[in-house]
């Protein structure tokens, strides 16, 4: 085999493949030998076909698959030996057809196109880039403690709804007269009243026992159409077209008692603390918010820091050929108009990697299976944090060593950790200003990238 590589440009460059019989010619016909005690054709016991009838037949397919076989083991040959550095896939020439005819076997001549990656020299701007810190208010911690006392508290059987009460219901459609639909929707819900916008409805909703009725607008119990659609037990477009009103049936009646603030509530909060009073459950809470929002500062330090770094050096790509190559590459058919549409994003997303590579190399920047362990089982943590939720050390490991065993999990905790060090690098030559803002501010800030 003879290839040939002409550089278009930069980015850009041919493969010219010559392949010859004696390439081909020994793995062609121990193919044809293989398929021919396989092949079953009428009139001939198994492996006793005639090799003539099974080349005539099967041998043209038989031909390309042993053929583009040995093309891909050489292309990927070359691309090691001369120590390539491609993008997407080496594919067959749009402008260029195959030379060699496929029912006489003889010499071939194949062109294909690959893409080629930018070179890359990795710069930080000298211009001071802001860190953005969260403050964390007393309406914040004043928040929590709320949702703590809820958290931990009990639920009560009144006799009677109230306005924070949750309700388990029965609804059933109603037509146009007032009437149970015939054929209509039904179902068993749970509905808040806190979350109840609309005041009529909420009233109207107010001060029932058990057994009870009430012909409501569905849309008004509900928070959302997602929370409508769970409430009545049907899809999205069903609940967009729902014009009818419902009787509703009281169930039974729940009434959430917020836990005191004592020292029972601080044990079930913080298990592993030791908490005596108010001021110092108030303290855990502040320390324990600053510290997740930590995280969240430094999430959106990082993609705005990537961000900028795209802008500043924004490598040069093969666009033509990677659109082309996505295209062919995506399994499900890709409109031009659609393909479009989503290159900036893969775009920007091929260039931020290209830049994690040339600085883990320049760096040689390593992450170590301690240091992916350590990863992994302080994600989690962070996880079950959300919820209230804890893990002792036994629990911990296990999922760890679950979620490191997974391939895919393990890919993308691998991908984190190389992003986070090359972040990390790259922040050590960069000018850093740090500013406190609301939370508020910090989520208009994080909705903007």
């Amino acid at each position: 085999m003879e290839i040939n590589q002409n550089n278009i440009d930069n980015l850009n460059a041919t493969l010219e493949i010559k392949v010859s019989p004696e390439d081909y010619s020994e793995k062609f016909e121990a193919a044809l030998k293989k398929y021919r005690k396989q092949v079953n054709l009428p009139g001939f016991r198994p492996g006793k076909v005639p090799m003539g009838l099974v080349k005539k037949q099967y041998g043209r397919s038989i031909l390309a698959e042993e053929i583009y076989g040995i093309l891909d083991a050489g292309i990927n040959d070359h691309i090691q030996s001369n120590e390539l550095k491609v993008l997407g896939r080496p594919m067959p020439s749009e402008d260029k057809e195959v030379e060699g005819d496929w029912d006489n076997p003889g010499n071939f001549s194949f062109t294909y196109e690959i893409g080629l990656s930018p070179e890359v020299e990795v710069k930080v701007g000298k211009k001071a880039m802001e860190y953005l810190q969260i403050e964390v208010s007393e309406a914040m911690v004043a928040d929590q403690i709320k949702d703590m006392t809820r958290r931990y508290g009990s639920l009560e059987t009144p006799e009677e709804s109230a306005d924070q009460d949750m309700m388990m219901v029965s609804l059933v459609e109603l037509d146009d007269k007032g009437e149970i639909k015939e054929g209509g929707l039904m179902n068993d819900a749970t509905i808040g009243l806190e979350f109840i916008e609309d005041k009529k409805t909420k009233k109207a909703l107010t001060g029932l026992k058990s057994g009870m009725t009430a012909v409501v607008n569905p849309h008004k119990v509900a928070k959302n159409e997602d929370d409508l659609g769970r409430i009545l037990g049907i899809s999205q477009d069903e609940v967009h077209d729902l014009k009818s009103n419902f009787k509703l049936t009281v169930n039974d009646v729940k009434r959430l008692i917020p836990a005191e603030l004592n020292e029972e509530l601080f044990k079930k909060a913080f298990p592993t603390e030791e908490i005596a009073d108010e001021a110092s459950f108030k303290d855990k809470i502040k320390a324990d918010l600053e510290n997740m929002f930590k995280a969240d500062a430094e999430n959106l330090f990082r993609r705005k820091f990537a961000k900028k770094l795209i802008e500043d050096i924004d490598p040069s790509l093969p666009d033509t050929f990677l659109k082309r190559w996505i295209k062919m590459a995506n399994e499900k058919p890709l409109s031009d108009e659609q393909l479009e549409a989503d290159y900036p994003n893969y775009a920007e997303n091929l260039k931020w990697q290209l830049i994690q590579n040339q600085v883990i190399e320049d760096e040689k920047l390593e992450v170590t299976a301690e240091e992916l362990k350590e990863h992994a089982g302080k994600y989690i943590e962070r996880n079950y944090k959300q919820y209230g939720m804890t893990l002792d050390a036994e629990q911990l490991d296990s999922m760890v060593t679950s979620t490191i065993a997974n391939a895919e999990e393990r890919q993308r905790l691998f991908e984190t950790l190389y992003e986070h060090k090359v972040v990390d690098s790259l922040k050590e030559k960069a000018k850093i200003k740090e500013k406190t803002v609301s939370y508020e501010k910090f989520i208009e800030e994080a909705q903007s990238m």
